[in-house]
């Protein structure tokens, strides 16, 4: 367990944070710096095949300690980069051995991880929880898979009367900006499936995840000196504000759950000539994420008729499908996880994904890749965290997940 921890607050010493305003790939220097140090672990590691392209896509092989060909080629993916929402400079983690209950204390400053706000803590006496010091993210989403999946492989290469086949390991760039698996070369990495080590609380396993889109609307006002603005003056922040106001309020992320779906104002641009709102729409279900698509639509419609002298346009851009289609045909990947965590002493908690994850692009690229837990909390944000025996057990499952798929389609089966 020390190696996994070593592991996993060195990495988060890297500054990973993605950038959607560039179109490069990686999207941040930091990510490359990342993928590089990875590449060497790895090949000191003695893993075969270990290549990192000139976009920040890391991969490398274990091969397979069993001689009979019928084993699949199966995959473990995790993301490198952390995302925009908060900084991920200077992250100063924080061990808190053998939790009590009550507040925690985020660094010197008067933030603290609080059981009222987020009650999984009550869960989680006598664990020991890795926090932020209140400042920045701690990227557990997603270097707790990274670190996760390299010292599961460690376990393999350190115990090999444990049988396995070959696995494929994959880390991408740019995942939390939605384009991870944009480059990814699914032939050469060889697997017939794979699992994003990706998801959150011990347990989770998910293979279904919402369809998404989103919608940026602009608004274009008439910009006029306040003194002589009566009857002339048409200013777009206002126009926003309007147009927003009319959204509906229970249908939001903070109001939905489970398998509803909603809009998101995910960001606005705003001045007296022009405003942009910027909209993310989810939805489990097709026909649902098309109904959202045309209800934001007509509603710019009827928007502009509303406001002749302004300017009001709506571009929809469609980001990525559920992954359950392409996922449900193969039983057996989902069978192998959950029967790998029963063997650990976990409880499969199957349970759709509120959101995506490179998984769902991959599977459609013809890699089915459900998601498996690290062990983490409160993604993306100042209050993020992550137990020890979490990201242990995360470990055990991916060790066991390699083994069961070895038993499974052993020819003296």
């Amino acid at each position: 367990m020390t190696d996994l921890i070593d592991r996993f607050l060195h990495y988060v010493t890297f500054d990973t944070q993605s950038n959607p305003s560039l179109s490069s790939c990686p999207s941040s220097e930091g990510q490359m710096l990342f993928a590089q140090a990875l590449k060497q672990e790895l090949v000191e590691l003695g893993l075969s095949q270990v290549k990192l392209d000139q976009n920040g896509y890391l991969t490398a092989k274990l091969p397979s300690n069993q001689t009979d060909a019928a084993i699949p080629t199966i995959g473990f993916i995790a993301h490198m980069d952390t995302a925009p929402d908060a900084s991920g400079k200077n992250v100063r983690p924080q061990i808190v051995e053998d939790y009590k209950g009550g507040d925690i204390a985020l660094g010197k400053g008067d933030e603290v991880l609080s059981p009222i706000q987020y009650p999984d803590l009550h869960r989680l006496i006598g664990h020991d929880i890795i926090t932020t010091d209140g400042t920045t993210l701690l990227g557990a989403d997603n270097k707790a898979g990274i670190a996760e999946i390299i010292s599961a492989i460690a376990h393999l290469i350190d115990n090999p009367d444990i049988p396995h086949g070959d696995i494929a390991i994959g880390f991408t760039p740019d995942e939390e900006i939605g384009r991870g698996a944009d480059l990814f070369q699914v032939e050469q990495f060889g697997a017939q499936w794979a699992y994003t080590i990706d998801g959150g609380p011990v347990g989770e396993l998910e293979y279904e995840n919402f369809n998404a889109a989103s919608a940026e609307i602009e608004f274009t006002g008439i910009s006029v000196h306040p003194g002589t603005a009566k009857d002339k003056l048409v200013n777009a922040m206002t126009l926003a504000a309007k147009f927003h106001a009319q959204m509906p309020e229970n249908e939001t992320p903070e109001t939905t759950q489970g398998y509803e779906g909603f809009y998101h104002l995910a960001d606005a641009n705003m001045s007296i000539a022009k405003a942009k709102l910027h909209y993310i729409l989810r939805d489990f279900d097709t026909q649902g994420l098309q109904a959202r698509k045309a209800y934001l639509e007509d509603k710019v419609a009827s928007f502009a008729q509303a406001y002749p002298k302004a300017k009001v346009t709506i571009t929809v851009t469609d980001s990525y499908s559920n992954m359950k289609q392409m996922v449900e045909p193969h039983p057996h990947i989902i069978e192998i996880a959950g029967e790998a965590m029963q063997n650990c002493g976990i409880t499969p908690d199957i349970k759709p994904i509120r959101g995506g994850t490179d998984g769902a692009r991959l599977s459609y690229m013809g890699l089915p890749c459900p998601n498996v837990f690290t062990g983490g909390y409160n993604f993306h944000g100042i209050h993020e965290f992550i137990t020890v025996q979490g990201m242990q057990q995360a470990v055990n499952v991916i060790v066991e997940i390699a083994k069961q798929t070895a038993i499974r389609y052993r020819n003296d089966n």
